[in-house]
């Protein structure tokens, strides 16, 4: 089953044998410590639940229509991978192996958008857009912060100190900005986590989460976002 809702989500983007295989790790955590991705938040107290992704239809989202067509397909192939209850792995970059991990899915959606050997960890993601000037630095804690203005739906969002790795720089994590839901005004992300919230809910996998940033003071710390290349 798993196998062809995939199928369906690269359909007319990339043939079978283009199709990511199973990836090699993304680079270690080096510290066992930290068990789930820290927003910044600094509450580890409520637990993750499994199996509790979340997904949302372009329709949901207020900006969707006013995107360019590539932007919006980007988005799409998001928001199927988020109806597939993949859950969170880390290492891997298809969905057949039943989850993903942050970087491993923005690397499969770059993929899916046409793109040959993508970057696959986060620093590397984050390099990649500097190196073709789309990054745009910013340390906002606020979402009204007016460093955020150029921010748009389908632009990659970055973060430093979710978890400890090993990397220069030391990027940790990334997700798919969707702008603001149409219901609530609220903004949200796609991509993979182990423990994010949605709506107060903290989920683990390939799901939609609240856009929120980080609090002042906090270890992990919101760092840029970017287009993606092309889009």
């Amino acid at each position: 089953m798993l196998s062809k809702v995939v199928t369906f989500i690269l359909a007319a983007a990339l043939s079978a044998a283009a199709a990511p295989k199973a990836s090699k790790a993304a680079g270690k955590r080096t510290s066992a410590a930290q068990s789930y991705d820290d927003d910044g938040s600094d509450d580890r107290s409520t637990p993750v639940q499994i199996g509790a992704q979340a997904t949302l239809n372009p329709t949901d989202l207020a900006e969707f229509g006013a995107q360019s067509p590539m932007a919006q397909k980007f988005i799409n192939g998001a928001l199927h991978l988020t109806k597939c209850r993949l859950s969170y792995r880390f290492g891997s970059a298809d969905p057949a192996n039943g989850g993903m991990d942050c970087s491993g899915t923005i690397h499969f959606l770059l993929r899916y958008m046409g793109l040959k050997n993508p970057p696959r960890d986060a620093s590397s993601i984050y390099l990649w857009t500097q190196y073709h000037g789309t990054l745009r630095e910013c340390d906002a804690t606020d979402l009204n912060d007016p460093q955020l203005r150029g921010l748009r739906p389908g632009d990659l969002l970055f973060w430093e100190g979710t978890y400890d790795v090993n990397r220069n720089p030391p990027i940790s994590h990334a997700m798919v900005y969707l702008g603001r839901e149409k219901a609530t005004g609220a903004p949200v992300m796609a991509g993979a986590s182990d423990g994010r919230r949605y709506r107060g809910v903290k989920r683990n996998g390939v799901s939609v989460f609240d856009f929120t940033l980080p609090k002042p003071g906090s270890r992990a710390r919101f760092v840029g976002y970017a287009r993606v290349p092309g889009l």
